[in-house]
């Protein structure tokens, strides 16, 4: 398993969501902007703080864009053996990748997705090694792999 795609698929992936919320952002920011100029009816008015609104929403999913593009660029992804971050580890017939929450997607034709240590499911695979099992949500998971 090549990890250093892993991670560049992870980047790729972030960015591009970033990218796409940056720009609902720009459009949502503009329609926010009302010409003071020319009187502004009730409608308009409620309008525009409607896409303010929604402008911030798209504003703060860039910031956690960043975040997480901040954290990949910090984490080692090199070879592990114990469920941590940079790890990616096998549980059934999917890849979990230990650092940010993703979306699932697709490599190198293996399905992962990213998980932060934040997530419930970080709390019971942290520390484990390739062949031990844990427990979550009332079903036991074997680790079948780490890398």
């Amino acid at each position: 398993m090549n990890k250093s795609h892993v991670k560049a698929t992870m980047l790729a992936l972030t960015e591009a969501e970033m990218a796409q919320a940056e720009q609902k952002y720009q459009v949502f920011l503009a329609s926010a902007r009302l010409d003071r100029s020319e009187p502004i009816e009730n409608d308009e008015q409620a309008q525009a703080e409607t896409a303010a609104d929604l402008a911030e929403s798209f504003d703060d999913k860039v910031h956690d864009y960043a975040s997480k593009i901040a954290v990949l660029d910090q984490i080692d992804f090199g070879p592990k053996t114990e469920v941590r971050p940079g790890a990616v580890v096998k549980i059934g017939d999917r890849f979990l990748v230990i650092g940010v929450s993703t979306a699932a997607f697709e490599c190198e034709g293996q399905a992962f997705i990213g998980i932060s240590p934040e997530a419930p499911i970080y709390t019971a695979l942290e520390g484990k090694t390739a062949g031990e099992f844990c427990t979550f949500n009332g079903r036991e998971l074997i680790v079948s792999e780490v890398h």
